[in-house]
């Protein structure tokens, strides 16, 4: 007792509880950590640079350098600087502030597609939770008061203001896991590392800065980034350390306070980073397989329907090839048994397109609700599902429309996606696929084979339309029918006056006479402008999220 009391008197407790908190620096040299740096992104290399020569101290940070020691090339780079959002945005010509939570820097290059963008953020000081404002409400109901303050937490302690700057040190113990808590100058090559991270990425162990529990309640969301985290390195053999995963289960009931917006977003990080299947497995495992956000746990539970599988197992592969992913596609397909047997039962008072649409309606409106980017996503899922009776349509007015539609390749490879589950027929899909690319000639040789083909399904006259029975996605419970009258849509298109919604169709066409004309107009048309004119390729690369 004596003894503390002298230390209290000296300091040197202080000190003590200082280094256990913050760590000791220590400058890691090339030798030591094996950084390969021609892995290192040039403009990430460039942030770095031009902060350093504006007397600032610079550094690539986090995931990125925790990928490089692993000898990955990393897809993003974050840095990390002592310069404020407001000296970061007055180097760069296109920069930009951005969030209130933590207040950070995009600094762009290029545009388009091509674009990258360098997310700066600033050294923030490691503050007591219980030395922080507080507020009665959220992110919502506190806007206001909270717009004035940079440090302040909820009730239950959860972080909604920290845009207070302090030491590298302190920023250091900020981070979660110690692996992404390393600092790496590209310039002279040095990993400063505060918390053993190095070390820790050698034995491959996953491992929170500080206590874990207390952590998880400071940002609820931690909890899936540990799981994100331990999928993506899953397969190089990393574990999260049994004190970090011990709290996880305990502390889902904390997501209940986090914005509905960032959850979405975070359920699509899980899903959208090359690690699908992974992740989910590691969700399982880990018990979290229910309970962080009602889509996602639709996604678990369906993820080993075959339909299902297969949408995950290809975003994985594109994210692999670096090609473009869409959140529209793959959740369009996790709720395609919802929408069909919505339809399904719709139809027995409603004709089909009515039908379709308040099937959609009602799916968007009870599994994804309200959140931020519904709209965009609302309106890609909806025409992917639009598509799939009109490639049932196989005419020269409604195949050609279709095709040019700017959306048609995500329609036509889901459409891939069920045939190839045994939805739909395989020589539909084919069909399709080379009509796509076809020229105009052979367009017409599809046309007519299609034709040929349903004059081969004749019925009486006057019988109903067949339904049509097609095995229902695995997991949906029965068969599911769609009303097609092969033998009409073989002989013609609808009259101009009768309704698209009851056909499917955006032509409109008359009887056989009319159709012989039509061609040969068409035949005319090609003679005086060239025959085999190249017809439109299909948008994007052949991938089911352009």
């Amino acid at each position: 007792m004596i003894k503390k009391f002298i230390d209290k008197l000296l300091g040197k407790g202080a000190a003590g509880s200082r280094q256990a908190r913050f760590g000791t620096r220590q400058e890691i040299g090339p030798a030591v950590h094996g950084i390969d740096p021609t892995l290192v992104d040039e403009r990430a290399a460039n942030v770095v640079r031009t902060l350093k020569q504006a007397g600032y101290e610079a550094y690539i940070v986090g995931g990125a350098v925790r990928d490089l020691l692993l000898g990955l090339r990393p897809k993003d780079f974050d840095v990390a600087t002592n310069a404020t959002p407001e000296q970061v945005k007055s180097l760069f010509r296109r920069a930009f502030i951005i969030g209130r939570r933590f207040r950070i820097v995009h600094v762009v290059y290029g545009r388009g597609r091509e674009h990258e963008v360098i997310e700066v953020s600033t050294f923030r000081a490691y503050l007591d939770n219980a030395a922080a404002e507080q507020v009665a409400g959220n992110e919502k109901s506190s806007k206001g008061e909270l717009a004035g303050m940079k440090h302040a937490v909820d009730a239950s302690g959860r972080v909604l203001r920290d845009n207070v700057w302090g030491p590298q040190e302190e920023d250091a113990a900020r981070r979660d896991f110690t692996v992404n808590a390393l600092y790496y100058d590209p310039e002279t090559q040095i990993v400063v590392d505060y918390h053993s991270g190095i070390k820790d990425a050698g034995k491959k162990v996953l491992r929170m800065i500080g206590d874990p529990a207390t952590r998880y309640r400071e940002d609820p969301v931690r909890i899936i980034r540990a799981a994100r985290f331990a999928a993506k390195l899953d397969a190089r053999g990393f574990k999260l350390e049994a004190k970090t995963a011990a709290p996880l289960v305990s502390s889902l009931a904390l997501l209940a306070d986090v914005p509905q917006s960032r959850l979405f977003d975070e359920m699509l990080k899980l899903l959208q980073t090359g690690h699908a299947l992974a992740t989910i497995g590691q969700l399982r495992k880990l018990g979290l397989a229910r309970g962080i956000y009602p889509l996602l746990d639709i996604v678990v539970e369906r993820a080993d329907l075959p339909f299902v599988k297969a949408a995950l197992q290809d975003t994985d592969r594109r994210v692999g090839e670096g090609k473009p992913v869409a959140p529209s596609f793959l959740l369009a397909t996790v709720l395609w048994s919802d929408v069909r047997e919505g339809w399904e039962s719709r139809q027995q008072s409603q004709p089909p397109f009515p039908a379709l649409q308040e099937a959609i309606d009602h799916v968007f409106d009870s599994r994804i609700g309200d959140v931020s980017g519904r709209g965009k996503l609302a309106a890609d899922m909806r025409e992917i599902w639009m598509m799939q009776p009109r490639f049932e349509k196989r005419t020269a007015q409604s195949a050609g429309s279709l095709a040019e539609q700017p959306r048609f390749r995500a329609g036509f490879d889901f459409m891939r996606l069920r045939a190839d589950v045994g939805e739909v027929e395989e020589a539909l899909a084919e069909w399709w696929q080379e009509f796509s690319t076809a020229d105009g000639l052979r367009r017409d040789d599809l046309l007519e084979q299609a034709r040929a083909e349903m004059k081969k399904q004749p019925r009486q006259a006057g019988a109903k339309p067949a339904r049509r029975r097609v095995p229902k996605a695995a997991g949906s419970g029965g068969e599911v029918s769609t009303s097609t009258d092969s033998a009409s849509a073989a002989d013609r298109d609808d009259e101009p006056g009768d309704s698209a919604a009851a056909s499917f169709d955006d032509g409109a066409a008359t009887d056989a006479p009319a159709r012989k004309r039509r061609r040969r107009r068409r035949s005319g048309a090609r003679r005086a402008g060239g025959e085999g004119d190249a017809a439109p390729a299909p948008q994007g690369d052949g991938g089911p999220h352009d």
